[in-house]
């Protein structure tokens, strides 16, 4: 699936800031960013599992996601919340819980804005450095993001047609 024409990523000095509309409302949309039960069905590449999803949603509360990729292995990711306002807005960190790259936080906000029915879903990655903003986006990132959010709506549609 090719990315969707309204996914709109921005790369400036250290951060990344997303956006992408959904057909929502927006307490549905951020039901299902926050509760575990809808993540492990939406986060990441298609071709991963989640193998843990750990998710304790208050302030100073963390969060523990691992996937596991086609070739078998784990990949951890981690955080802590820091500021949480239903279901208007997120602020949490993440780290790639790996060896040689666990020391690299980064910061997420997150927004939900509601208009006529369908949410606004921005997200700002905020790294530690340039340097990291450029390796992480080397990686293939917006690929990965664009992934993850068709992922995603396709949950949401899920849910909205119950």
């Amino acid at each position: 699936m090719s990315a969707p024409v309204n996914l709109d990523i921005d790369v400036a000095e250290n951060q990344v800031v997303y956006a992408r509309v959904f057909a929502a409302p927006r307490d549905l949309v951020f039901e299902a960013w926050t509760r575990p039960e809808h993540v492990r069905q939406w986060w990441g590449p298609r071709k991963y599992t989640m193998t843990v999803c750990g998710i304790d949603l208050r302030p100073g509360g963390a969060d523990r996601f691992v996937q596991r990729g086609p070739d078998g292995n784990e990949y951890p990711f981690k955080g802590v919340y820091r500021e949480i306002v239903p279901p208007e807005r997120l602020v949490y960190t993440q780290i790639f819980d790996f060896p040689g790259l666990s020391d690299h936080e980064l910061l997420v906000s997150v927004t939900f804005d509601e208009r006529d029915g369908q949410t606004l879903l921005t997200g700002r990655l905020l790294f530690e450095s340039v340097e990291d903003r450029v390796a992480a986006v080397e990686t293939g990132m917006a690929h990965r993001m664009a992934e993850t959010l068709d992922r995603f709506e396709e949950h949401l549609a899920v849910l909205r047609n119950g």
